[in-house]
């Protein structure tokens, strides 16, 4: 970390896809979200929705278009199951992927869930209105290892030698900031 460069929360919305839990029940999105505002960032909204690509891709269409959200964290969805859509609806609102972070996720979750993480379609990407894109799996601990080991540091414009915050858009401005 640089002690030269000055934190800068970012507003970050959640998003959890589940057919199954409820908002009462809806442990990895709740982990988010403490993990998130812990580190001093803007929970924007949490949403919960089931694994229907039209309504996935409206709710993160929604939140680039008309609000400061900068970064949206997905939990669920990225599994191998037929009901399993998330990269399905976020993929196409990405500019660019950042295939780096699918590939760092896959290796740090390997040393915890060894050749498991294969089921993972874990991805992310950029849009091309700058709003930084996250799909995690469901569970709680692929989320917190998601968390801790690369978002964190990440979204974290003190990080050094780079991190992600200066691609994202201006909080105060709309989607063509």
């Amino acid at each position: 970390m640089s002690q030269n460069r000055a934190f800068k929360p970012l507003h970050i919305a959640v998003l959890t896809l589940s057919d199954r839990h409820t908002e009462a029940t809806d442990g990895s999105g709740a982990l988010l979200a403490e993990r998130l505002t812990t580190a001093g960032h803007i929970l924007h909204e949490r949403a919960l929705l089931p694994h229907a690509i039209d309504a996935i891709h409206h709710q993160l269409r929604q939140w680039i278009d008309s609000s400061p959200v900068q970064v949206i964290l997905t939990t669920g969805g990225t599994g191998l199951h037929a009901h399993n859509v998330t990269p399905e609806a976020a993929e196409p609102l990405f500019d660019k992927r950042i295939d780096g972070f699918s590939a760092l996720f896959h290796t740090l979750s390997y040393q915890n869930i060894g050749t498991s993480t294969l089921s993972s379609r874990a991805t992310a990407g950029i849009t091309r209105e700058k709003v930084l894109i996250f799909c995690l799996p469901g569970s709680e601990n692929a989320c917190a290892d998601g968390w801790d080991m690369i978002l964190q540091t990440q979204l974290d414009a003190r990080h050094r030698p780079c991190n992600l915050t200066g691609l994202v858009r201006q909080a105060s401005k709309g989607p063509e900031a």
